[in-house]
């Protein structure tokens, strides 16, 4: 974050001193190794310090589901750099999510969400989410929120008047935008620090960007493309997940079975893998992808087995899951105090 920003942060907060406007502020800067992407934010829509944490704490909140049970980190955990160990999700209704709840760190970086790329924005998102998910009534939750105080004041300082369903989704959406993961060994060693990277993990680093061929999709800093690819995953299905193909993405028939290419970061932490959950460990999907993927007619070409005359051996499948483990970042993260 500029100098010029900063100031512009902490005077929107009505204060250009003390430690918990400074603590706050300090919450949206760049972490280390993501300072050549920039953030995608809507104009009507930019992001401040008051809707980050206004959002924080609404995204943890139960009030906003239709049975006031389940909150969005019901199925975003941050201790599993927020997804939830499953292959699919429970609804607020009880039924079976379709696929995988995806990592939310470092999405204010796509310009498409879902694994299927419907949403433009992660306020369309997060809408959709909030209703289809949770069961959220944002009317009803509207009023519900604007009866407690602590939320009625946040709401005026970050937004200037009551919640509404614009201004509920806004401030979730500043959250999931301002939640970024960097400063992992990876980053480290690109900064210059000796030994940041183990032995193994270094092998696997020129295994990845080299033999292996993954740095072809999965490229940093995001380490994804943030395009949208069919490895063959679920599509031996009876009746396959189309994903990118569907009308309500991107209505392409050659996009069968494609779907976004998963951000490496954070991955040791959210297993199970892909997006119908079907890899439970980075060994295994590391066997799948660089063994070119599940042959099916929509494979993308990418994944060909460029591997076939010299496929990789068990212990270079260990060495570039070492690696992908090294993009663990270093976040500190301490879920907010709701107001009663």
């Amino acid at each position: 974050m500029s100098r010029s920003h900063c100031w512009l942060v902490l005077s929107l907060l009505g204060a250009c001193s003390g430690d918990s406007a400074q603590a706050r502020v300090d919450e949206m800067k760049t972490p280390q190794g993501l300072e050549s992407v920039s953030l995608i934010t809507p104009a009507d829509n930019p992001l401040t310090a008051e809707k980050v944490q206004l959002g924080k704490q609404l995204f943890f909140d139960p009030r906003l589901s239709g049975t006031g049970t389940m909150s969005c980190s019901s199925c975003h955990l941050p201790e599993l750099a927020f997804t939830d160990q499953k292959a699919v999700s429970k609804k607020d209704d009880g039924k079976d999510n379709t696929r995988n709840s995806p990592t939310m760190y470092n999405v204010g970086y796509l310009d498409r969400l879902y694994w299927d790329g419907r949403a433009t924005t992660l306020e369309k998102n997060v809408l959709a989410a909030w209703k289809a998910q949770i069961g959220g009534k944002p009317e009803e939750v509207a009023k519900k929120l604007a009866a407690v105080d602590g939320y009625s004041k946040a709401f005026q300082a970050a937004f200037g008047g009551p919640p509404s369903e614009d201004t509920i989704v806004k401030a979730l959406a500043s959250f999931l935008r301002n939640l970024r993961s960097g400063g992992s060994a990876y980053d480290r060693m690109q900064a210059g620090e000796k030994g940041a990277l183990s032995e193994a993990a270094t092998k696997g680093y020129e295994l990845f960007t080299g033999k292996a061929g993954c740095l072809v999709c999965h490229t940093p800093p995001l380490f994804t493309d943030r395009k949208f690819h069919n490895a063959g995953i679920g599509m031996d299905a009876a009746t396959p997940d189309v994903g990118a193909a569907a009308k309500n993405a991107f209505d392409d028939p050659k996009l069968t079975g494609a779907f976004k290419t998963p951000t490496l970061r954070d991955v040791a932490k959210t297993a199970p893998y892909f997006h119908d959950g079907s890899a439970k460990t980075l060994t295994e999907v590391v066997k799948i992808m660089a063994g070119g993927g599940k042959q099916n007619p929509h494979l993308d070409a990418l994944l060909a087995p460029r591997l076939a005359a010299e496929p990789l051996t068990d212990a270079e499948i260990a060495q570039i899951v070492a690696f992908l483990e090294s993009l663990t970042g270093k976040v500190e993260f301490v879920p907010p105090t709701l107001p009663k």
